[in-house]
């Protein structure tokens, strides 16, 4: 397979355009957009690291059999991150259930030891 040469203009378009994107989520930091806050922020997050693997990595020039491997990997990302998220929601809250208070050191040691 040949090599793959990009014009220096493509990745000052794509920095600038990872600039742009980076302003854009400082702003949204600042709106108050309710729950949307982390979706919105991942969003972009993730539209920027599309950029840095497609053209900073040249996975866009390289095989089929590249692309893929990234594809399976990022499924597996997925059902891994699913998962635990899965394990997290499904645990019980013991917030409210009373808890023991601290003990006190001098009833653990026994004295005049």
């Amino acid at each position: 397979m040949s090599d793959h040469v990009s014009p220096v203009s493509l990745y000052v378009t794509i920095f600038a355009a990872l600039m742009i994107l980076t302003g854009v989520t400082v702003a949204a930091a600042y709106l108050n957009l309710g729950q949307f806050n982390f979706t919105v922020a991942i969003g972009i997050a993730l539209f920027k690291a599309s950029l840095v693997i497609w053209y900073f990595m040249h996975v866009k020039w390289q095989s089929h059999m590249t692309k893929l491997t990234l594809a399976a990997g990022l499924f597996f990302l997925t059902i891994l991150l699913g998962m635990s998220l899965i394990d997290y929601a499904s645990r019980n809250d013991f917030r409210d259930e009373p808890r023991l208070p601290p003990a006190n050191p001098d009833s653990v040691i026994a004295p005049g030891r």
